[in-house]
């Protein structure tokens, strides 16, 4: 499968996000019970972040199929628990629930989130802190060529903080 990418429009977008991120399968994405106010304002906060950014990835024919952030782990999320190093990105990725799913879908929108992330030849590592209790993401993860290091305690969750480097990446999805 292939899909582009473009910038979340935190008003055009919101009404869509906003019924993905509330879903009940989305309850590790922590917005259950927001508003549509409240992702507008979550999504603005972000389009305003230098250290972060929200993008929509799109299906061949331009269909939003999955949301994507993307930050500073230097200046974001991650800030103080962990020593970031030149080049890590965090990321977090959504698959919005569906009635039919397809098999292999969301293992191809993590890789393709991957090849775009590593697109930038600045970016050297990948940093994720999923739920520890997300089993689904870490499977994927793993498949992707991220390893685990620790759990850490952030202020809404404790999370599975795990890296993947470019040459990780490469040999997991060409293995």
């Amino acid at each position: 499968m292939t899909f582009t990418f473009r910038p979340l429009d935190p008003l055009k977008d919101a009404e869509l996000v906003h019924g993905w991120v509330t879903h009940p399968k989305a309850a590790f994405w922590m917005m259950q019970d927001a508003k549509l106010e409240d992702v507008e304002r979550a999504y603005m906060e972000i389009a305003a972040d230098e250290h972060h950014h929200a993008l929509l990835g799109l299906t061949e024919d331009g269909t939003p199929a999955f949301l994507m952030e993307w930050y500073d782990p230097a200046h974001r999320e991650l800030v103080g628990l962990y020593e970031p190093r030149s080049g890590d990105v965090g990321m977090h990725f959504l698959v919005p629930a569906t009635d039919t799913p397809v098999h292999g879908f969301t293992r191809s929108v993590i890789t393709a989130v991957m090849f775009h992330l590593f697109e930038d030849p600045s970016v050297r590592r990948i940093v994720v802190e999923p739920d520890v209790r997300n089993t689904a993401v870490h499977a994927l993860n793993e498949a992707v060529g991220f390893v685990a290091e620790r759990e850490i305690d952030k202020p809404e969750k404790r999370a599975l903080l795990s890296f993947c480097t470019r040459e990780q990446f490469e040999k997991a999805v060409t293995a």
